[in-house]
């Protein structure tokens, strides 16, 4: 298909900078299988699920992955020269001290060069890629890593949410879901901001389980489309982990009846990477790059709960496989409509799959 299929206008001011406070006052539309749409609030969705489904959700923790450094020169002993101010978000490791970067201004950068982030914490630029990718290899690893980026690093907002060079301290609790736990992620799975104990109570006294898996977001998964048909595009793949015992309970649900509801295009993008054939979910460790358009077939889930997203991204892509192009285009045309908040810290959608959706994969 040709991205231009996928592309909308979007009025700019309503593109949410800060989240809905509390976090299940956002507001939520219903898009059924057929029918007309339903404007809501998250606080309803427990009456829009039934008892015996199964809410799955991504329990990755966004780290503060990027940073603002110097140019320095690792031939010479690295005392920044020129002092070339350089920031990098971190968006996928190849090592406990390595990772590929997305670095600004790139072209400022050649191999061997250090960059210089704070005393004791730097990197040195092993290669460069194309659009900006850096892969940077840092002189701290692992748990010191992790602990230097806690400590220099900011959350790593995309850029349409619009903040100075230092961050913001309040994102650094606004940009983590409810179910944070495993640090990795540069970007927050966002369907999940939107939960908080009282919605997460009242799910559960509905009669519907919970179940977790880690998908730790990349950069990638927000890149740009730069290519005129879908077919070319690749995506950057992303690691993720689905527990057998997450598996046994996905496919325990389905054969008693429940529906599956994924909540957000991560987990959404999980299960159908551990999805056979068959409809059958199996345990999954390692790294995905799953890309879906239009004409695939889903065999995971019933529903999404998602945001609202970019136009001609890859999740615009994906909402548009689930519940239908057109019908996607026609949710958005009402949201704008009805002043629907969008964007990562924005209002989220409800979709159920599209009923003529194919049978197999194309």
């Amino acid at each position: 298909m040709h991205v231009s299929d996928f592309d909308f206008d979007l009025p700019t001011d309503l593109i949410a900078q800060r989240p809905a406070e509390p976090r299940d006052s956002a507001r939520l539309l219903h898009v059924p299988a057929q029918g007309a749409f339903a404007d809501r609030q998250i606080t309803d969705l427990p009456s829009l699920l039934q008892p015996g489904d199964l809410l799955v959700t991504n329990d990755t923790r966004v780290i503060p992955a990027r940073l603002t450094g110097v140019r320095g020169d690792a031939t010479h002993g690295g005392p920044p020269q020129g002092g070339a101010r350089i920031e990098v978000t971190l968006h996928k490791p190849d090592s406990p001290a390595v990772w590929r970067a997305f670095a600004r201004p790139a072209k400022k950068l050649k191999p061997r060069d250090l960059i210089v982030f704070a005393p004791g914490f730097s990197a040195v630029v092993d290669s460069k890629g194309e659009g900006g990718e850096v892969t940077l290899h840092f002189n701290l690893f692992g748990a010191r890593l992790l602990d230097a980026l806690h400590r220099h690093g900011v959350m790593p907002l995309p850029p349409y949410i619009k903040r100075d060079r230092a961050g913001d301290s309040a994102d650094e609790t606004s940009y983590q879901t409810l179910f944070a736990e495993n640090d990795g992620a540069v970007a927050a799975p966002t369907a999940s901001l939107h939960y908080t104990p009282t919605l997460i109570d009242a799910i559960v006294a509905r009669g519907v389980q919970i179940a977790k898996l880690t998908l730790h977001v990349g950069a990638g998964t927000f890149l740009p489309v730069r290519v005129d048909d879908t077919r070319h595009h690749v995506m950057h793949s992303e690691w993720g982990e689905l527990s057998p015992e997450t598996a046994a309970l996905i496919n325990r649900t389905k054969q008693n009846g429940g529906r599956i509801i994924a909540s957000g295009t991560t987990v959404l993008r999980l299960l159908e990477a551990a999805t056979q054939a068959d409809g059958t979910v199996a345990a999954f460790r390692g790294e995905t790059d799953i890309f879906i358009t239009p004409g695939y077939a889903f065999r995971s889930a019933d529903l999404l709960l998602t945001n609202f997203h970019l136009p001609k991204s890859t999740l615009f892509m994906l909402v548009a496989a689930f519940s239908g192009l057109a019908r996607m285009k026609d949710a958005y045309q009402h949201a704008m409509a009805q002043n629907y908040r969008f964007y990562s810290y924005g209002d989220a959608t409800l979709l159920e799959l599209a009923q003529n959706a194919p049978k197999e994969s194309p």
